[in-house]
């Protein structure tokens, strides 16, 4: 997710990401401690009965408003703009869209929770006139590791994501005995929506690990960061199925090379063994997509691909999302509205200089008068959802 590694990286990244092998080792040793989970996942049955249940296919994005810079800036009650919320989902109606994949943060449970609850609902009420279904995103390790609340920073010039934050911070992530809130907000969320038919999908804790480049001098380094961000995932799995909402839990693994379960990431082969339906990311050309899309299969469950499509790297809706579809797989690509998150500025615009938007995009589908980026891609969409 909105990596910020140079694109000559990128090439080599997609495919391999290495981990912290003590980090790795530590937290297997700690497996059993999700047992619960385990006792409480569904089955496999149970899993494609739901995605039946949402239509043939899902199909939809990751969606911020062009309003807002991060996901505090969305959700704030100084900010949150339901007319223009409604406008934009109306564009991805339009598209035929059926989900959107939406990041929630502790910070605004702590806040103030009831208002954080009366804005989701107002949220779902808009998503639900235009017949989306919602993903809901608990936490995140991408980017900047200092959130803070009020007034958020405007974006940096020209640079992909520059004020997106992290849920939780740093601080809180690396002494378990801060946890207790970020229990407190996951099942007070889950439990007030536990049975909304609106919410049909809750994602616990996006990409836990990464190490966004070390480019933030209050990340925690990187075996620190996998080890704390695999305590909280399992804690995060063990509080919702405390609440055991009618939804799907799901975490999406994002390191690569899934084919032989003996040599995964222990990270990954815990997501994979306690996701209800399986998600994955990957923002790859075509070929090596099939693969991981291939050996993911494997699990006999509904797959659903949460973040793709980087347009100067292969990832593109002309050469994956017909794909997609031939094989059932849910597809939400990264990116909606071109605004204040800046994503169609490429994940190298952290270490390379840009004065002036791409003359290709990196993500996004829409300016923000609703105009496409490229009109093709559009009527791509549109015949694979139906909508045109």
């Amino acid at each position: 997710m909105r990596r910020i590694f140079t694109l000559s990286v990128i090439s080599l990244a997609i495919f391999a990401f290495s981990c912290n092998n003590q980090a790795g080792k530590q937290s297997e040793k700690k497996d059993d401690t999700a047992s619960t989970a385990i006792a409480s996942r569904w089955t496999a049955t149970k899993a494609n009965a739901w995605y039946q249940q949402h239509g043939d296919w899902l199909a939809g994005c990751n969606y911020i408003p062009a309003y807002a810079v991060n996901e505090l800036e969305f959700w704030q009650a100084a900010t949150f703009d339901t007319a223009r919320i409604d406008k934009e989902l109306g564009w991805a109606q339009g598209l035929g869209f059926n989900i959107v994949r939406v990041f929630l943060h502790n910070l605004l449970w702590k806040q103030d929770s009831t208002g954080f609850i009366n804005r989701i609902n107002e949220f779902l009420t808009i998503t639900n006139r235009h017949h989306i279904g919602v993903m809901f995103v608990f936490f995140d390790g991408c980017w900047n590791p200092d959130p803070h609340l009020g007034t958020q920073p405007a974006p940096t010039p020209f640079v992909h994501n520059s004020q997106w934050v992290q849920s939780p911070g740093a601080q809180i992530l690396s002494d378990t005995a801060e946890y207790g809130p970020l229990k407190d907000y996951l099942q007070g969320i889950m439990s007030h929506f536990k049975d909304d038919p609106r919410v049909i999908l809750w994602d616990l804790f996006n990409e836990p690990d990464n190490d966004n480049g070390g480019r933030f001098k209050d990340d925690l380094h990187a075996a620190e960061k996998y080890k704390y961000s695999f305590i909280l995932l399992r804690d995060a799995f063990k509080w919702a199925r405390e609440i055991n909402p009618s939804q799907p839990l799901t975490v999406a693994p994002w390191h690569r090379d899934w084919s032989d379960t003996a040599k995964m990431d222990p990270m990954d082969k815990f997501m994979f063994n306690h996701s209800d339906v399986i998600t994955f990311h990957c923002y790859a050309p075509l070929a090596p997509t099939q693969k991981e899309v291939e050996e993911l299969q494997r699990y006999n469950r509904s797959v659903i691909c949460s973040e793709y499509m980087a347009r100067p790297i292969g990832s593109t809706f002309q050469a994956i999302l017909p794909y997609f579809k031939s094989q059932h797989v849910g597809a939400i690509n990264w990116g909606f509205v071109s605004g204040k998150t800046q994503t169609i500025y490429p994940w190298d615009s952290w270490t390379k200089k840009y004065t002036a938007p791409p003359k290709v995009w990196f993500h996004d589908i829409f300016y923000k008068d609703g105009r496409p980026y490229n009109p093709k891609e559009v009527d791509l969409i549109k015949k694979l959802t139906g909508a045109e």
